[in-house]
């Protein structure tokens, strides 16, 4: 996901996206959605939320050792 798409979805759950990098936004929208924090920490590429928007995202991250 792009960039602008996760300040988008920040700025519709009222989070300001102003100097956060990718991965602690999605960290904060995550927490704000009352989700556990655990964008980038697929390190042995598993997870058991299947649903989750960032998934994709989560997995590249944390394979390029992205963490906030």
């Amino acid at each position: 996901m792009k960039m602008d798409e996760v300040r988008s979805i920040a700025k519709w759950h009222s989070i300001k996206p102003d100097h956060l990098t990718k991965a602690e936004l999605i960290k904060t929208i995550q927490i704000g959605e009352g989700n556990f924090d655990c964008f980038a920490t697929a390190f042995d590429g598993e997870c058991d939320q299947v649903g989750c928007l960032w998934r994709e995202d989560c997995f590249a991250a944390a394979k390029e050792g992205e963490l906030s």
